[in-house]
């Protein structure tokens, strides 16, 4: 049986800005408007936002200490139509009282098993990903 998913999308007062919005209501503003998020923008969010959800989770499991989490994702575009991601790196900033090899294990197990969205992209693009582990009393 498979899961469907469906998302509505409108513009609004301005035709290069969009509203989406999912079955709950949650929304998100989409465009290429200069004050929106881009559509390109947005896979890169929803990347380091399924990745970030599994480590979290991941290391919740592993019973660590995370205090927090940021990630940082740059992504590479080629010059030439469609300009999709060559090249795209996640780098994690983990918060707290956290092991190292439990961090190296919790993200790598997000790219390689888990995160839906990485697994779409990967087709296209080359992904890696890096981390830091900050004490929590250096968080700020």
């Amino acid at each position: 049986m498979s899961d469907i998913t469906t998302i509505r999308l409108k513009t609004t007062d301005n035709l290069h800005r969009f509203e989406g919005q999912n079955e709950k209501g949650a929304r998100i503003i989409l465009g290429n408007d200069g004050h929106s998020v881009g559509p390109m923008q947005s896979l890169l969010m929803a990347l380091a936002g399924c990745a970030s959800i599994d480590v979290v989770m991941i290391l919740e499991k592993m019973r660590q200490e995370l205090s927090g989490l940021s990630v940082e994702v740059k992504g590479e575009r080629r010059e030439e139509l469609p300009r999709i991601f060559t090249k795209i790196h996640a780098h994690f900033t983990l918060t707290g009282d956290v092991k190292e090899k439990k961090a190296e294990q919790a993200i790598a197990s997000s790219f390689e098993k888990y995160c839906s969205v990485s697994h779409m992209v990967s087709a296209r693009a080359e992904i890696s990903h890096s981390f830091e582990i900050r004490s929590s009393e250096s968080h700020g």
